[in-house]
């Protein structure tokens, strides 16, 4: 059985975008997600896919959900949903759930650990966000704090949950 993850940024608020677009540049964020992800499959969104500046991510499965069943993208395979993106990854170690926000909704429910980068800030005018970590459900398990400094505007925090009683 996979272990399901779900990998997000999020904002006080629990924000994690606005017009399609992620809340700030947080270049650690960006790099911690790649030594993460990298290997592993990771199931998106075709909005998410789309707001991808370079298409399928390399080193890596891209599974990307749609209910157009016509929708196809280069290096990626398709799936009509979140159950069916997780039966195509049957015997791979961890699976990635990489978003958006319609898709963690539905995906925490199936999630064994979530991989959080909590910005210390709260971003005005975001649109996107991700459900309420329950402590009934879950248990942190892991931290690393970061303060700003020249490449990061805000202070961060990398946060690992493990569902409880799986």
């Amino acid at each position: 059985m996979s272990t399901i993850s779900i990998i997000v940024a999020v904002d006080e608020n629990n924000a994690i975008g606005k017009d399609n677009k992620l809340l700030c540049h947080l270049p650690n964020d960006l790099k911690y997600f790649k030594s993460v992800t990298s290997g592993s499959p990771v199931i998106m969104g075709r909005k998410t896919f789309e707001s991808l500046p370079n298409g399928a991510l390399p080193n890596r499965r891209n599974i990307v959900i749609s209910r157009n069943k016509q929708l196809q993208y280069p290096n990626t395979e398709m799936a009509g949903s979140i159950e069916d993106a997780i039966a195509l990854c049957q015997g791979e170690n961890e699976v990635f759930i990489i978003g958006g926000g319609t898709i963690y909704q539905e995906a925490i429910h199936f999630a064994d650990k979530l991989y959080i980068t909590l910005i210390h800030h709260k971003f005005e005018g975001t649109d996107t966000f991700f459900p309420a970590i329950d402590s009934n459900s879950w248990q942190e398990v892991w931290r690393e704090d970061h303060p700003a400094d020249e490449k990061h505007r805000y202070d961060y925090s990398f946060v690992r949950y493990e569902k409880i009683n799986r």
